[in-house]
């Protein structure tokens, strides 16, 4: 499993202890230290089943500022790569299926 993560956030650092307790076998992707491509990103949003903005942290500055209402999928997903603080936390992905972990306990259907 793939962990979307960001030490810096409680939930995240909770995900992560869940999954370790689970025994899990975790990669950890800091996303803000290596941001995501557009491609992993259509990728994640096939697998959460869910358009861009729906995976998107919408009270960040860079969303107020930078995102309009009539952006195009493409553009939202380069908003993402060029802004990465956008990206909700955490995400974790399988090979078929991907999930918000808010609350972590969601990240458990993936087991």
């Amino acid at each position: 499993m793939i962990l979307y993560h960001n030490p810096q956030c409680s939930k995240s650092r909770q995900l992560l202890t869940l999954l370790q307790e689970n025994g899990v076998n975790v990669s950890i992707v800091e996303y803000l230290k290596a941001p995501l491509t557009v491609e992993e990103l259509e990728t994640m949003a096939q697998k959460l089943n869910l358009e861009p903005r729906q995976f998107m942290r919408q009270g960040e500055s860079e969303y107020e500022n930078f995102v309009a209402e009539n952006l195009t999928r493409q553009e939202l997903f380069e908003a993402i790569v060029k802004y990465p603080r956008l990206l909700e936390r955490p995400i974790a992905v399988t090979e078929t299926k991907a999930v918000i972990g808010r609350p972590p306990e969601n990240v458990l259907a993936l087991l």
